[in-house]
């Protein structure tokens, strides 16, 4: 029987990327009769029991010329595979990926990871003029294609209502959490209780001002003044120069911190292992218009894998952390040092185990739903 081929891609996410190996494209290789392979930026190409093959593009710096030859490098890629499914993770392939749509009649669907356009309108990464100019050459590009388009993947709920072009053609697929090493019950004691020392607190992911990078480095310094027996590990990549300089700079301060990565991207694999080292897991992002909204990934891995945490005040997010008495809400421009450290040691976190909830399985069910409705298997 001819296999289906599927074709997951994207510019700047490597091609070993959390959501589009681990997740998607792992979930959709465990189907019959299919063939997967994924394209972006170039990555260690990881190990894996199912049989995904991997296409690097050119290595280009973030801001050259080097992006835009890679468009020529997706269209020769896509005519010599000629997917039968093709999914994009960025909108930078959307005109490329609507003129395949159009010469070789396959599926087209888009994974919808960011709302540009928000997040350009709101954020400082570009200057006045250039930001809008960019805000709205993506959006005109997103409606015009969307006709184009046969499904959207949504990784945040938020996007459902931020999004008017994707209609009702759409499924959300939370960036839940997923494991390729083990799972927390392995190594995990539930209820969870700190009486370790020195407490171990976690910074994951992204490193940006916009994350609360240095509101994280603040509350450890206040602790330590009160306790000296804690350590802070910032694991993750941080995009902007002065932010990663700024950064170094406190990391000579303050013999407790450790950084892994930076300038450089780490493996997802590394920084689980630290979440599986930690004690206390960090996630002190500072209210803005373009994340208020969404439920960062970390929160899953946090919560995945019984990790306490410390999390900045949010509506969207203190339901699912007393639900499963994950940790504590507070303001981290405003807070007790002594009040959280006697909380921290003092109560028991995920009296119940980690939520299955908060696992890729309940979203792979719906992937997997979604592509056998347009492509029949027997």
């Amino acid at each position: 029987m001819k296999k289906t081929r599927l074709l997951i891609a994207s510019v700047l996410k490597p091609v070993n990327d959390t959501r589009m190996f681990e997740k998607i494209g792992c979930s959709l290789a465990k189907l019959p009769n299919t063939e997967v392979h994924l394209a972006g930026f170039p990555g260690v190409l990881p190990n894996t029991k199912f049989t995904i093959s991997f296409h690097p593009f050119s290595a280009f710096k973030r801001l050259s010329w080097g992006r835009v030859k890679v468009q020529w490098e997706f269209w020769q890629l896509l005519r010599q595979l000629q997917p039968d499914l093709l999914i994009i993770s960025t909108h930078e392939f959307l005109i490329v990926a609507v003129l395949f749509k159009l010469f070789f009649k396959k599926k087209l669907w888009y994974d919808v990871r960011e709302n540009y356009y928000l997040n350009l309108t709101t954020q400082n990464f570009y200057g006045g003029v250039t930001k809008h100019l960019l805000a709205y050459g993506i959006r005109v590009t997103e409606i015009l294609s969307a006709p184009f388009i046969a499904h959207y993947l949504l990784a945040e709920k938020s996007y459902a209502g931020e999004l008017p072009f994707i209609k009702n053609k759409f499924t959300v697929l939370e960036n839940k959490y997923i494991s390729l090493i083990a799972s927390p019950p392995v190594y995990k004691t539930f209820p969870v209780k700190i009486e370790s020392r020195p407490i171990r607190f976690l910074f994951s992911g992204t490193i940006s001002q916009m994350h609360g990078i240095f509101e994280a480095i603040a509350l450890c310094q206040q602790l330590q003044e009160r306790q000296a027996a804690i350590s802070l590990t910032i694991i993750g990549y941080c995009a902007v120069p002065d932010t990663f300089n700024r950064l170094k700079e406190l990391q000579k301060a303050c013999s407790f911190i450790t950084l892994i990565g930076g300038d450089s991207l780490v493996p997802h694999s590394e920084i689980v292992k630290q979440i599986q080292n930690c004690h206390v897991g960090l996630l002190p992002y500072q209210p803005h218009p373009s994340t208020f909204r969404c439920v960062p990934t970390k929160l899953f891995e946090y919560l995945a894998n019984g990790l306490p945490v410390l999390v900045q005040e949010n509506p969207y997010w203190a339901d699912i952390i007393n639900q499963n008495k994950a940790g504590v809400n507070l303001n981290f421009k405003k807070f007790n040092a002594s009040a959280i450290l006697k909380k921290l040691t003092t109560q028991e976190f995920y009296p119940d185990g980690s939520s299955p909830e908060v696992f890729w399985s309940t979203e792979e069910v719906k992937l997997l739903s979604l592509f056998n409705k347009y492509f029949k298997h027997p």
